[in-house]
């Protein structure tokens, strides 16, 4: 879309991720839309405006958002005598339990990428990024993002978990063989498995994430977009009007829901009969459920960072390398660190400590 931009052949409008977004201002690539969203803004969790926005100006309208849940066969949870984990440490008992008992099955994959660490570290209570004085703050070394990373590490120094790439065509196969249990990932992964894995409808179900300390409900997000109007647009008020049109009006919204398995960034969509039906495939469960608590449940503080490509490019390289043996988990967040505050500095962005 940006060299669209760079062209002045790009459409009205794009959907973007709310972790580019701010790549896009960055470059100018967006149209500000305030005086055409303004009215809006009450229509949306105040979260996902605020991911939509740099200070006062709105630069698109929040479509989805990710919370996250544990996916889970509970075929072979019950083979192999175990109850979905109701804390981390649960969840590295029931790893060891499970390969324990069958050297060729695992519990679950490591986290791949930028996406996947943030959103862990997001359910830590941990920051990646924050302004202060006018200035980044960069901290994506923060103490929750190191547990998190330690805590990975350890299973995967144990050989519990494998660093197999998730949702991918090796993957669902490795699920239909019952070599791997459950995946840690957004609402929108939903329809990924069970249009991949239609010979497991009603063996799947879903439960909130294991939490670092028992009792608790926190939960991390990760995806979630927003519609933005590219740089150029001759029409900003009328793409405006649709873009707000297409997250708050019931028939769209619920197209979305039940096509792509959004969880709505619209307060509305959120009340819709789509998000309160049962699933045949997750075995007559109302997986919404769990997401509608793990939404409530997601703290609203997170900021990405105006360099989220060299993070994610950086970070899923490091990641890579730490399961094949060729690096650590621990390792890769410090580089990552160091890379990022380089990159931004070398943009010309002021970064403080």
């Amino acid at each position: 879309m940006q060299n669209a931009v760079k062209a002045g052949n790009a459409p009205c409008l794009g959907q973007v991720g709310y972790d580019t977004l701010s790549n896009f201002i960055a470059t100018g690539a967006l149209e500000d839309i305030s005086q055409y969203a303004d009215a809006a803004k009450d229509k949306f969790v105040p979260w996902t405006w605020q991911m939509s926005s740099v200070g006062d100006r709105v630069f698109g309208i929040p479509v989805d958002t990710g919370p996250m849940a544990m996916y889970y066969r509970t075929d072979l949870f019950k083979k192999y005598k175990i109850s979905p984990p109701k804390t981390w440490d649960d969840f590295a008992a029931a790893a060891q339990k499970v390969h324990s008992a069958n050297p060729s099955a695992y519990l679950t994959t490591t986290p791949q990428d930028a996406y996947d660490l943030g959103a862990l570290t997001w359910q830590a209570g941990g920051k990646w990024f924050g302004t202060a004085n006018d200035r980044w703050q960069v901290t994506i070394d923060n103490p929750q993002t190191s547990k998190v990373a330690q805590y990975w590490q350890g299973l995967l120094d144990k050989k519990l978990v494998t660093s197999d790439p998730m949702l991918d065509t090796a993957w669902f196969k490795k699920v239909q063989d019952g070599q791997l249990l459950s995946l840690v990932s957004a609402v929108w992964a939903a329809p990924l498995i069970s249009k991949n894995l239609p010979e497991l409808s009603g063996k799947w179900a879903v439960a909130p994430m294991p939490q670092w300390s028992a009792g608790q409900q926190a939960a991390g997000n990760r995806g979630g977009s927003a519609t933005v109007v590219l740089k150029g647009c001759e029409h900003p008020k009328e793409a405006t009007e649709f873009a707000t049109w297409m997250s708050t009006d019931s028939d769209s919204v619920t197209n979305l829901i039940k096509n792509t398995g959004i969880y709505p960034a619209a307060k509305s969509g959120q009340q819709l009969p789509a998000v309160d039906q049962p699933s045949a495939y997750f075995g007559g469960q109302n997986i919404y459920d769990v997401f509608k608590t793990a939404a409530a449940n997601t703290s609203t503080g997170w900021v990405w960072g105006p360099t989220m490509s060299q993070v994610q490019s950086d970070m899923k390289d490091g990641l890579k390398k730490a399961g094949a043996g060729q690096g650590t988990i621990p390792k890769t967040v410090t580089s990552v660190q160091d890379s990022t505050v380089a990159a931004m500095k070398s943009q010309g962005l002021s970064v403080g400590k």
